[in-house]
């Protein structure tokens, strides 16, 4: 007789409410893959496409993530998301909820949420796009590493996106190498890709001129190293001005850090040399961004992995990158982009100079063919899905199996009971909760 998962799973995905390309990608590849879905989301992630598709049971808990509201509806928003994720919790068939991202109260979520989806006897799926965050950020605590120590392990089972994350899973955290699975960072199929050519990108930005392009794309956040970009920007302007650099992206919670970097390119910016765009980039606008540059650089002093540099990928763009994380894997040497020594801005305006010197960008059209091709071969969402789906596959089966242990224990257990011997079953237990919750 055919397993759940062989004729369809049923899984919960558990969003945070954003990141779109991910959301898009990983779901659409997991339908295609004969995987039912509940998927808690919010209005950011309400796709036409999911409408459509009877595998794909939307729930938008979130609602809307607009940052312009004051802090008490803020506060409210939130606590209603966290009522109605307790409830969809206890009522939910799926036996599988996999974790894409935490919500705001991460305290929380690695904890008491954890283990009330213990209680309620789901199998945890946890996607770790970022070991630990703080670490990074220069914000670690110690209440910071217990909470992750603490979700880690209660999750069943533990998705990275590179081999260095399941060792430090491994050696800060205990998780043994069995519970943890390297999948890609699927590559970005959710923005617009049409046939806009350079020069018309560059028209819709309103930029004239031949000079090379540079683009720094995303969030603007110390980590990032924007400030050794610029450094090696103005580094490069000292040996020929034929540069322009384009600066596009929200000023992430670091207002002082951006003041700073601001203010001795004004200049620069008056002079069209630096183009500055420091607000959220719709979808329907990535493109142009994407096109109308030579080269997408990525100065990040510490990093594992980066969305932004698949979204270049996704459109062709050759990378000059820091060498830091698992860079080194997907920026290749006269196929795909540089890398340049970590903090160096000098090596960076070196390496940017060797860039445009080099085939990569003398036959650029044709290496944005072949870079678009090496992405989709190697971050190809369905096979992000197909490694998903089997962990999945091993969950329900192991369900299957434990099936007629767990009704004989509670059968057993049960019977103790109603002779007065007092014990009352897990599943019992669980039953009586979600009874008692969705009685409110």
């Amino acid at each position: 007789m055919p397993s759940e998962m062989q004729t369809g799973a049923s899984v919960t995905l558990l969003t945070g409410g954003s990141d779109r390309p991910y959301v898009f990608g990983l779901t659409t590849s997991l339908i295609s893959n004969g995987v039912v879905l509940d998927l808690i989301g919010s209005d950011e992630l309400d796709f036409r496409e999911f409408r459509r598709e009877s595998e794909i049971t939307f729930l938008n808990l979130r609602g809307s993530s607009n940052p312009k509201v004051n802090p008490a509806a803020k506060l409210a928003r939130l606590l209603r998301y966290y009522i109605k994720l307790i409830h969809y919790a206890a009522t939910a068939k799926p036996e599988i909820f996999h974790i894409l991202w935490n919500n705001k109260f991460e305290t929380f979520d690695r904890t008491l949420l954890m283990f009330y989806y213990k209680l309620l006897r789901k199998k945890i799926v946890l996607t770790v796009h970022n070991v630990n965050m703080r670490k990074r950020d220069a914000g670690d605590t110690v209440l910071n590493r217990v909470t992750l120590r603490v979700q880690y392990r209660l999750a069943d089972h533990l998705f990275v996106h590179t081999e260095k994350m399941k060792t430090e899973l491994g050696d800060d955290f205990g998780v043994h190498p069995s519970h943890i699975t390297v999948i890609p960072f699927g590559i970005n199929n959710s923005l617009p890709n049409t046939s806009i050519e350079s020069s018309e990108a560059r028209r819709k930005l309103g930029l004239s001129g031949d000079r090379r392009t540079i683009l720094f794309f995303g969030r603007i956040t110390p980590y990032k190293g924007l400030d050794c970009l610029i450094a090696g920007f103005q580094e490069l302007l000292k040996r020929q001005e034929n540069y322009r650099l384009i600066i596009a992206g929200r000023v992430d919670r670091c207002d002082k850090y951006w003041q700073e970097l601001r203010a001795p390119i004004e200049i620069d910016v008056r002079n069209g040399s630096i183009v500055i765009k420091d607000s959220f980039i719709p979808d329907d606008e990535v493109e142009v961004y994407f096109k109308a540059a030579d080269v997408l650089v990525l100065p990040y002093r510490d990093i594992y992995q980066s969305g932004v540099l698949f979204t270049g990928q996704y459109f062709g763009i050759p990378i000059v990158a820091a060498d830091v994380g698992a860079f080194a894997e997907d920026v290749v040497g006269d196929r795909t982009g540089f890398l340049f020594q970590t903090g160096d801005a000098k090596n960076l305006a070196d390496t940017i100079e060797r860039y445009f010197e080099s085939d990569l960008y003398a036959r650029l059209s044709m290496h944005r063919i072949k870079i678009r091709a090496y992405a989709a071969e190697r971050h190809s969402w369905t096979a992000v899905a197909q490694m998903t789906r089997d962990v999945y596959s091993r969950m329900t089966q192991g369900l299957t199996k434990n099936e007629v242990t767990n009704k004989s224990r509670g059968a057993r257990r049960n019977s103790r009971f109603n002779e007065g011997e007092g014990e009352l079953g897990e599943d019992a237990l669980a039953n009586r909760f979600r009874r008692w919750w969705t009685s409110f």
